[in-house]
């Protein structure tokens, strides 16, 4: 069995990180024996230096020829200024949109030696574990029309939210499939109140439902849903949302378990998946050596989940980061009084040592 995996460290700390997770991800191929080709591209910030574009046609191909992407992350002042049609996160998008990827998994799980490291009250999230579907290629950052005109008296921007029968229908799916292996409990997360898709998604998630008799589904407004993230976020088990709701309540969810340094996340569709660190390419720490590299380990796990289907070795990438934890190493994100300060490099290699 092999596999081939299209390596994108990006800009800012995405070097620095990946290369901790593709040490991880080395070492448990080969306790596997399990074969995985990894080559590299260019994406985001470097590619338009390079290459006048944030997604070259040669990386696109390589992910379009890959069974998994393992990404880091893009964008910096450098390019805060250039055309918006061009900036490091388009190329993000497009591999999104070009791969199918529509649905992204966020994990949301409180490690023990980090209960304390949360901003919420111990007995709230001691034991969290939730994670969080979020629909991926529709919504409001893909509707058309978009942009900025003008009119009388100034400008005027435009968006449009959108969501078809079928985009909902196979996310919700997804949702229920995941939570079948988990609590059996689904909450679906809209604004029908106010809006129209809401309101047709709320529909295909009741019809979607009567499916899967065996899992729970609830419905709440996002605004409740933000508000119950931070007063019970141990009621959730599953969360589906759509593109916006969810770039929010994932953020949210992420920084209840006390850092969004240890978020992982996967994006899947039809075959090639991409397993990402959602923290961003952090430029005022990139170079220094100190960014948590934990997410990108964690995602490292996800690739064995959901696209090598090794949940064993999943687990056990998850357990090393449990007990490198537990023996008190911390970056400096997460550092508290009588821990042990480490750098990126020596976080990748205390987990490289407990994975077993």
């Amino acid at each position: 069995m092999s596999f081939r995996i299209a390596v994108l460290p990006g800009d800012g700390i995405g070097p620095e990180v990946v290369v901790q997770g593709v040490e991880v991800l080395r070492k448990a191929a080969a306790m596997a024996e399990v074969g995985v080709e990894l080559t590299w591209g260019v994406v985001g910030g470097r590619a338009i230096d390079e290459y006048g574009t944030p997604l070259p046609e040669a990386t696109l191909t390589l992910c379009q020829e890959s069974d998994a992407i393992l990404f880091g992350s893009v964008g910096g002042p450098k390019w805060d200024s250039i055309a918006p049609e061009i900036r490091p996160e388009r190329g993000l998008l497009r591999i999104r949109q070009d791969l199918g990827l529509y649905a992204n998994l966020r994990p949301a799980k409180v490690f023990s030696a980090l209960v304390d490291a949360s901003p919420l009250k111990r007995d709230l999230v001691e034991g969290l574990d939730l994670v969080t579907v979020r629909e991926l290629t529709g919504d409001i950052y893909y509707g058309e029309p978009r942009g900025i005109e003008r009119i009388n008296g100034g400008e005027r921007g435009i968006n449009t939210m959108v969501y078809t029968t079928a985009e909902i229908d196979r996310i919700v799916r997804l949702a229920f499939d995941i939570a079948r292996q988990r609590q059996r409990r689904v909450t679906s997360v809209d604004k029908a109140n106010v809006l129209e898709t809401s309101r047709l998604w709320r529909k295909i998630a009741d019809q979607v439902a009567k499916d899967y008799p065996d899992v729970t589904l609830e419905h709440l407004y996002v605004d409740n849903a933000a508000m119950q993230l931070v007063r019970a976020p141990k009621q959730f088990d599953v969360i589906v949302t759509g593109n916006l709701f969810g770039d929010i309540l994932s953020d949210e969810a992420a920084m209840v378990t006390g850092s969004i340094g240890l978020a992982a996340s996967a994006s899947l569709g039809s075959r090639t998946a991409l397993y990402e660190p959602v923290h961003g390419s952090a430029p005022d720490i990139a170079g220094q050596g100190v960014a948590n590299p934990l997410a990108a380990i964690l995602s490292v796990a996800m690739l064995y989940k959901y696209t090598l289907k090794l949940d064993d070795l999943a687990a056990r990438i998850e357990a090393a980061v449990e007990e490198v934890l537990a023996q008190g190493y911390r970056t400096r994100d997460i550092q508290s009084p009588g821990t042990t300060l480490v750098g990126t490099t020596e976080m990748g290699q205390q987990v490289l040592a407990a994975l077993k």
